[in-house]
């Protein structure tokens, strides 16, 4: 383990840029747990990050990139993992402000160690990711508020994108009625193989521009925001759930209380990043069992860490389908 293969991101006169480097454990964060990684992923996020183009995501160079990682311990001071130990580790400062899991070891803090579950091996896992875990997320929340198959149909918005892909499929598989929305024509087949029951074209949406339209959804997942997300908010059935956790569309919500008021609309937000350990963990669960994934060899490929930079390119382009999982 003296030297060892990592994507690293640099600043070099105000450029970021990463490039694979050798690097060592003594190069990296501190942490109690060391584990070899088997795959990364990635994230929107990362390629933010390792670009530059979303500001000051990294908080310190150079950096270690990745926001997921799943593998083996090879040693750990804290007694709750063990050498042998099949382990992921997702977001927290992940990638961001502590080395990540584009590397062919990874040391993080215990406090942010998942087991693997049983049912997932870690290729899933990283088919999944952060992404598969916010979805997994979104779907366990809007349960708690009430959500069932029964109530009507699930709109997901953003459709090509990692969680929302991933989204579909679960929804799909719990009995979910599901119907995408996509600027991309050329995607409908793939959505549909998914489990989606419709695919609408964003281009052909008519938001309207009363305070409250059409009643249609019984919930909805966004990972768009701006315009798109205040036509949700008027279009929702009574007791409507939408789930927020993107903003590729903007980070402004124009829309009147109305919605809230009159048709007890919730709108929640999915903080996948540091929410608690006992809710990551049931979720980590749901998705080996009852949500995972159907379809995952239809959404995730394979890619390894010199492709990283143009897996990036495509990504920030809306290029991208699906889920890159990095073998490291």
């Amino acid at each position: 383990m003296d030297k060892f293969r990592a994507f690293r991101i640099f600043n070099d006169d105000n450029k970021v840029a990463g490039r694979v480097v050798e690097t060592s454990l003594d190069d990296i964060a501190p942490g109690e747990v060391v584990f070899k990684t088997a795959y990364s992923s990635v994230n929107y996020k990362d390629a933010l990050a390792g670009t530059g183009t979303g500001g000051k995501i990294i908080r310190k160079y150079p950096l270690t990139g990745g926001i997921d990682a799943a593998g083996t311990v090879v040693s750990s001071t804290d007694k709750r993992f063990r050498e042998g130990d099949e382990v992921i580790c997702t977001s927290y400062d992940m990638g961001v402000a502590h080395d990540g899991g584009y590397s062919e070891y990874c040391r993080v803090k215990a406090d942010w160690v998942v087991p693997l579950p049983k049912g997932l091996t870690a290729y899933e896992a990283m088919a999944l990711g952060t992404a598969g875990y916010t979805a997994g997320l979104a779907v366990e929340l809007l349960e708690l508020n009430g959500l069932r198959p029964a109530n009507g149909r699930v709109l997901v918005n953003g459709a090509t994108g990692g969680v929302a892909t991933l989204s579909i499929d679960m929804l799909a598989g719990a009995g979910y009625e599901v119907v995408a929305v996509t600027g991309k024509e050329s995607e409908h087949a793939f959505l549909q193989a998914l489990g989606a029951r419709e695919v609408l074209a964003r281009q052909s949406l008519e938001m309207g521009t009363r305070p409250l339209e059409k009643a249609l959804w019984a919930a909805a997942f966004d990972s768009v925001g701006g315009d798109q997300l205040g036509w949700l908010t008027r279009t929702m059935q009574e007791q409507g759930l939408i789930a927020s956790f993107g903003n590729a569309g903007g980070i402004k919500l124009d829309t009147t209380v109305l919605p809230f008021i009159l048709r007890g609309v919730r709108l929640i937000g999915v903080n996948s990043a540091t929410n608690p350990m006992p809710q990551r963990r049931k979720v980590w669960e749901r998705l080996a069992s009852d949500l995972k994934p159907r379809h995952l060899s239809k959404i995730a490929y394979t890619i390894g860490l010199g492709d990283l930079p143009a897996q990036f390119d495509k990504l920030l382009k809306g290029g991208a389908r699906g889920r890159a999982v990095v073998k490291v």
